[in-house]
Parts: C-alpha cells; structure tokens; sequence
C-alpha cells in the first residue's frame, strides 16, 4: 500500500480500527494473534504509518475477517449514456410511480376452486 493518497490511508485505518473493534480484539490482543507489536497496529490505525498489504491481509484474519478482492473499472460513462443523463433518466422513471400509497389494499378477488 505504498504510494497511497491520504485518503487511502485513512480507509485503510479506518478498516483496521473497525475490524479489531468487531472482533472484540484489545491491541495488545491482536499484536499477539498478528505477530507483530501493539504500538505498530496503533500507529496503524491512527494512519502514522500504513501496513503492507500482506500485512493489513494478516492483521484482519487475525480479527476473523476473510478478504476478498473484486476488481471493476470506474465507470465514467456507461453505454455511451453520461452519469449525470443516467441519474436522470432514473428520477425520472421514479417520479411516475405514486409516492403514496392508498391505505386499503385493493385487489381482484380469486374464483375459489
């Protein structure tokens, strides 16, 4: 995770802060399970220093998080159709249907067999 913008950073923190706090983990506790130190993951979540990513991997299975990696493009335009046209064309298409609801459920009435 070298090379990273600040805001890379701090997800990356973020991330490591959640996943000890779900798991219940003191920082003392998951050094332990990560093999490595308490004042490492805290400079690790506090965005001081940033782990690599075998490290991060190790540090979140160690609080019981599996993880996966999905890669898809930033998509600026899709089908040819602007972001900002699709938007569009989405409330558009949503303010046809009623925005409230009539209390009673009205429904056809099925022929019993």
């Amino acid at each position: 995770m070298r090379n990273s913008t600040p805001f890379d950073e701090a997800r990356v923190a973020r991330t490591l802060k959640t996943a000890r706090e779900s798991a219940g983990l003191s920082l003392r506790e998951l050094a332990r399970r990560a093999r490595t130190s308490h004042p490492t993951l805290l400079a690790y979540e506090r965005s001081a220093k940033t782990p690599s990513v075998v490290t991060f991997i190790r540090i979140l299975d160690a609080c019981g998080f599996a993880v996966d990696f999905e890669l898809s493009r930033r998509i600026r335009q899709r089908d040819g159709i602007e972001r900002g046209k699709e938007l569009e064309d989405v409330l558009e298409l949503a303010a046809q249907f009623p925005a409230r609801h009539a209390r009673v459920l009205r429904f056809p009435k099925l022929a019993r067999r």
